[in-house]
């Protein structure tokens, strides 16, 4: 299989801008190799769901994403929203910070191998996941593709997008860490899985598809895109300074024997909060709050490996 046209959406404004930069190299590159394609840069936020709606409707059968595990996440949504997510083919040119899901489906994270993984193609099916939540009092829905977060978690997304935007990159994810660090306090939640129903206090609960999340936290060693099922991490009411002494181990993937740290693989999970509200992002974008439904979307998409 060759690609012959394809769609390529560039967020220019991903990796703390660094897309827009080195777009040009990419482009020439897409050239070199032969490639034929068509492309345009998303404006604004959600602007890349339009993009790839629209390209579906004009017959494309390869859309390619430039930029973020955001811009992924919003060009997988404008596939599923066409009603093709089954028919189209994803290329993915990773030129975001975090680069998460590239590093569970091992393509490249240097744009020159990325673009020659493109000239002969090779197709991996994965699976998705679709969350049901509240976004401003109504019911909405959203795929995502590596993971999404609740509590700890997505309060980090919501100050990195809403206090830290502005100076992006790992700065600006730091930062937002060290600030809810000080002011977060756990959450009471009622999860049921498999239709088993606890309340518990947690710290973060993370359901995972891919194995990375977070700018290179190892969050869900054993998850894996094709197996039908969600890793959903559950990080109990651990303390301030036990949360500080534990952090280093996410990155390396130990965490998983903490005794407050449980996993468990499922394909439905519903989270409502006990009190209060509690936020939740996917894939990085701050999506609304509980209460939630997660269920996986077994060999939904096609992707270029």
């Amino acid at each position: 299989m060759s690609l012959t046209y394809a769609k390529v959406i560039v967020n220019p404004a991903a990796g703390a801008g660094r897309t827009e930069r080195i777009w040009p190299q990419i482009m020439g590159l897409f050239k070199g190799h032969g490639l034929r394609f068509e492309h345009e840069l998303t404006e604004a936020p959600g602007h890349a769901i339009e993009l790839a709606k629209s390209a579906i409707k004009k017959g494309f059968e390869m859309v390619v994403s430039v930029g973020g595990d955001g811009t992924l996440n919003e060009v997988v949504n404008g596939l599923y929203r066409a009603g093709s997510i089954g028919e189209a083919i994803l290329g993915i040119i990773s030129t975001g910070t975090g680069s998460d899901y590239i590093r569970t489906i091992g393509l490249p994270r240097r744009y020159e191998n990325a673009c020659r993984c493109l000239v002969q193609p090779k197709k991996q099916t994965v699976d998705l996941g679709i969350v049901e939540y509240i976004d401003n009092g109504q019911k909405a829905e959203r795929i995502f593709v590596n993971f999404a977060g609740m509590g700890f978690d997505a309060e980090v997304v919501r100050r990195t997008t809403q206090k830290y935007k502005a100076i992006g990159g790992l700065l600006g994810y730091l930062l937002a860490t060290l600030t809810t660090f000080i002011s977060y306090r756990n959450r009471d939640i009622s999860l049921t899985i498999d239709g088993e129903t606890v309340d518990k206090r947690i710290c973060t609960i993370l359901v995972n598809n891919g194995k990375y999340g977070g700018g290179g936290m190892f969050a869900a060693p054993d998850a894996s895109v094709d197996d039908g099922l969600f890793d959903v991490v559950i990080i109990g009411d651990l303390s301030k300074p036990d949360f500080l002494s534990s952090l280093p181990r996410i990155y390396k993937g130990t965490h998983l024997t903490h005794p407050k740290v449980t996993v468990k693989k499922v394909k439905e999970v519903e989270v409502q909060s006990s009190g209060g509200r509690v936020q939740l992002q996917a894939d990085g974008e701050l999506l609304g709050e509980l209460p939630s439904r997660f269920r996986v979307l077994p060999a939904a998409l096609s992707i270029v490996v």
